[in-house]
């Protein structure tokens, strides 16, 4: 099956904005990677696409032309993930600590509504090992983590004092996300791959 070829964070941003999807795209590929490291095997990138904008909301697509390019465009970013995945070389995307009000919203926002949105696809009730939900749990845990941080900078908290911890709240996401695909992933990559094509 021939891979979708990835068009590129500048012009996905474009295609966001042009069907005016509220999710951002840091979000967008937190949620696709969850939704991939799901155990939830009848989660289709389809429905993850459609997650991206309020239930009834999503874009009329006018033609079939339009439609296969618009799942072309989000598959080829699925599948970029997807690759980095099967390697596992996911990691937060490194930003500035210039605003670290800011820091800690989107972090909340691409580890909860992102990666344990994803993972989750919708569903509390998925039979996973005791070991991956205390793991997620963690993650969820983590995420509270930069809200509580940025919660304390807006009261005048010592940013000097809060970046370590921001650094090591990454840190911890990052080795939780590389243990569960490491886990739960990669053992079961090959029948992923015939689900994402």
């Amino acid at each position: 099956m021939q891979e979708n070829k990835y068009i590129g964070d500048e012009k996905m941003l474009k295609l966001l904005e042009h069907y005016t999807c509220p999710t951002p795209l840091e979000i967008v590929k937190m949620r696709f990677i969850g939704a991939i490291c799901s155990p939830n095997m009848e989660l289709r990138p389809t429905d993850v696409i459609s997650s991206f904008w309020p239930s009834g909301q999503a874009p009329r697509l006018q033609t079939k032309d339009e439609a296969d390019l618009f799942f072309k465009f989000f598959m080829g970013l699925w599948d970029n993930l997807f690759q980095q995945i099967k390697q596992n070389k996911i990691k937060l995307e490194k930003l500035s600590y210039k605003d670290l009000p800011y820091y800690c919203e989107r972090r909340y926002a691409e580890v909860e509504f992102g990666f344990v949105e994803g993972f989750w696809g919708g569903r509390q009730d998925i039979k996973i090992p005791a070991y991956l939900a205390e793991l997620i749990d963690n993650v969820s845990e983590l995420a509270d983590v930069y809200r509580t941080l940025g919660r304390k900078i807006s009261e005048g908290a010592d940013k000097e004092e809060i970046m370590p911890a921001l650094q090591s709240c990454d840190e911890m996401v990052n080795k939780s996300i590389s243990f569960i695909i490491e886990n739960s992933v990669l053992p079961r990559i090959d029948s992923l791959q015939r689900v994402v094509n």
